[in-house]
């Protein structure tokens, strides 16, 4: 029998004001310090946003403490098993945005978002010749894994979306459009964006890529490849299915990979998909020149 996994990693957000946001930024700092949990949160005057590792134990308190504040008493995490910390150390920080969009008008996911589909409806969505489905997340993340068909953006930031839609999607305003992110949190301003755009007919996966992999019916089907995280397992298994397929391309090579890396060169850490004979030969660095800069430091 297979032991059960001791650690757990909790992904969650929530918009909702935040009085004070900077104050309870370092007072959760203090927190989370002392619980001993290790992770990424984001708290703005619009919420919460955060990704967090711990014991069992450690994160089952954390989630409790968390709801029993009456701003997040409902809040929603994403629970997923894991052998160790995904992180290494603790940061809390206050930032103005939970996403940075510095959009030109004020955006409020409670009161202007997409129309929430489940992972079941969202499969059914995926199968219609009428939709457009939009991935709404960088380019290096679409090239490791993506939901079949979508259109793949060609941009770095989250904060080059309304103009990159400007320029991209302008002929598709009267399509039912479908988006979908990691967790849920970037298609909750990405579709106020697009329905201030103009856009008519705005759909968003509720939960996410991360949801639809855990739905017990749908079992990620239709979502080739792997989906990057923003923690050190950098990528994890959504389609659990026998459909499931390796879609990125060895950046030194170009056959089939799906493993991402750091840049063995500390002043570079280019995340890059490498396969395991160019992972062994090119001794993880991305280029040779990042090699020469170890060699020579």
């Amino acid at each position: 029998m297979k032991d059960k996994p001791q650690y757990q990693i909790l992904l969650y957000y929530k918009f909702v004001p935040v009085p004070d946001a900077e104050q309870f930024a370092a007072e959760h700092l203090a927190y989370c310090k002392e619980l001993n949990v290790k992770g990424r949160i984001l708290i703005a005057d619009e919420g919460i946003n955060g990704t967090v590792s711990g014991t069992v134990e450690q994160t089952e308190q954390y989630m409790r403490d968390l709801r029993a504040n009456p701003l997040f008493f409902d809040i929603v995490f994403k629970v997923d098993e894991a052998e160790g910390h995904a992180f290494r150390k603790i940061f809390v920080r206050y930032k103005k945005e939970l996403v940075t969009l510095r959009y030109d008008k004020p955006l409020d996911p409670n009161t202007l978002s997409g129309t929430r589909l489940s992972p079941k409806e969202f499969h059914e969505y995926l199968q219609r010749e009428d939709v457009i489905v939009l991935d709404g997340r960088s380019d290096y993340e679409y090239d490791l894994g993506h939901f079949r068909g979508a259109i793949r953006p060609d941009l770095e930031t989250f904060k080059e979306f309304p103009e990159w839609l400007r320029e991209n999607m302008a002929d598709f305003k009267d399509k039912p459009i479908i988006t979908y992110c990691t967790g849920g949190i970037r298609c909750e301003k990405l579709t106020g964006v697009m329905l201030s755009e103009g856009f008519k007919d705005v759909y968003q996966l509720e939960g996410g890529i991360v949801t639809y992999g855990k739905d017990e019916e749908v079992q990620g089907r239709l979502f080739d490849g792997k989906c990057y995280v923003f923690d050190e397992r950098i990528s994890v298994r959504i389609n659990n299915t026998d459909e499931d397929i390796v879609v990125g391309k060895c950046y030194h090579c170009g056959v089939t990979a799906d493993t991402y890396i750091n840049c063995a060169d500390d002043t570079c850490h280019r995340q890059h998909i490498v396969c395991p004979d160019c992972e062994t030969s090119q001794n993880g660095f991305c280029s040779a020149e990042c090699e020469d800069n170890v060699k020579i430091g």
